[in-house]
């Protein structure tokens, strides 16, 4: 059920003729209430997307009845014209539904700089057909509705005492910080107020969808919503909501991870004994983005060496020659210098653990990402819809 999964959600996810292949391609989360809050996070990307440019200005009251998305276009760089299909299918959901523009999240995905009075049309009608569509079961089609290169629909939902939190996703490359490239909804029949749900939001993406670093390729269209209904009447404690959130959050961003374009294995670079939080994550990503590393892990190639470059490109404390490196299990580095044979790592499975010890401090964090692999170039070589 997915976002219909905590009471107070109806979704629909329809076929608008966006994607030449007749999939669904726009999906509608309708918030019933009785509460109406919402929270948002955004691309950190200079370039944004029109949705982005008008969710963000809608979000600032902390209000969000309905999220309108559609796939097969990413309604980006397409001038004022693209923020007026923005704001015009925002106006078509709030007409339909009863309530005011300023209170519709849109969000859009697909190929940058294309869009005409073609694109806009089908996006108006799509929205009009799944607000008619709309169902308490609707969550399984809407997931659907929001793929691209996806092969897979992402899903997730928590099941609390008296209430719940529902989720979908939608990402296969271009994952990066700034969310990665990718369009989540979360909901829950929870009571919270806009603050505790922002800061809920924010806390559960940090530490999930933030350290989703594939390619190290950063989108334009990126957006996380959480809408909170209050349906079940029930207040979990900010804490234990927060960790639910967390939880679900991490669960999409492994979804995402296992799905992204091309990649052969997932790789879990676990950064151990750091000085900082901040350095913990600065060293874990400097390892996810270097080609050099994703290539040898495509090759089956324990080559640590790699690792300790990568590691020594950052600003963060510790010494690079006491540093120890573990391969699926293996330790193959100790205080900089060789240690187990490569010869005793299997790289073959497609999960690949990485752990990094800087030995200089308490802190620790988990950065994931994916191999370099032929497939990766060609699909990211012909993509064009």
């Amino acid at each position: 059920m997915s976002v219909t999964a905590p009471r107070g959600f109806e979704a629909a996810g329809v076929a608008a003729g966006l994607k030449s292949t007749g999939a669904k391609d726009v999906a509608v989360v309708v918030n019933r209430g009785p509460l109406k809050v919402g929270a948002a996070v955004f691309t950190s990307n200079r370039a944004k997307a029109n949705p982005i440019l008008w969710s963000q200005q809608a979000i600032a009251d902390g209000v969000v009845e309905a999220v309108v998305l559609n796939s097969g276009g990413a309604n980006c760089f397409t001038g004022s014209f693209g923020f007026q299909t923005t704001h015009q299918t925002a106006e078509k959901a709030a007409e339909l539904l009863g309530v005011g523009a300023g209170d519709i999240q849109v969000c859009s995905t697909g190929l940058i700089g294309t869009g005409d009075e073609v694109f806009r049309a089908k996006v108006l009608a799509g929205t009009e057909a799944a607000i008619a569509g709309l169902d308490r079961d609707g969550g399984v089609a809407a997931s659907e509705a929001i793929m691209t290169t996806d092969s897979r629909a992402k899903r997730a939902i928590h099941e609390g005492a008296g209430w719940a939190i529902g989720g979908m996703a939608k990402g296969a490359g271009m994952l990066a910080p700034g969310l990665a490239t990718m369009l989540v909804v979360l909901t829950t029949d929870a009571v919270l107020d806009s603050a505790q749900a922002d800061a809920a939001l924010r806390t559960a993406t940090r530490r999930s969808f933030d350290r989703l670093d594939s390619d190290g390729c950063m989108s334009t269209n990126d957006q996380v919503t959480l809408l909170v209904s209050g349906a079940s009447g029930v207040t979990p404690s900010p804490d234990e909501f927060t960790a639910a959130l967390a939880a679900v959050c991490l669960n999409l961003a492994e979804q995402l991870q296992g799905d992204a374009e091309g990649a052969a294995h997932d790789i879990t670079i676990e950064v151990r004994h750091a000085a900082s939080e901040d350095d913990a994550v600065e060293v874990g990503r400097s390892v996810a983005r270097n080609n050099l590393f994703k290539a040898a892990i495509f090759g089956n190639d324990p080559n640590w060496g790699r690792v300790l470059a990568a590691i020594g490109t950052t600003d963060a404390t510790f010494d690079p020659y006491d540093v120890d490196v573990w391969m699926n299990g293996v330790r193959v580095c100790t205080a900089g210098g060789p240690d187990r044979p490569r010869e005793d790592v299997d790289l073959t499975p497609r999960a690949t653990d990485i752990v990094i010890d800087l030995k200089v401090g308490d802190e620790t964090a988990t950065i994931r990402t994916n191999d370099l692999t032929h497939d990766y170039v060609h699909e990211n070589s012909a993509y064009s819809s």
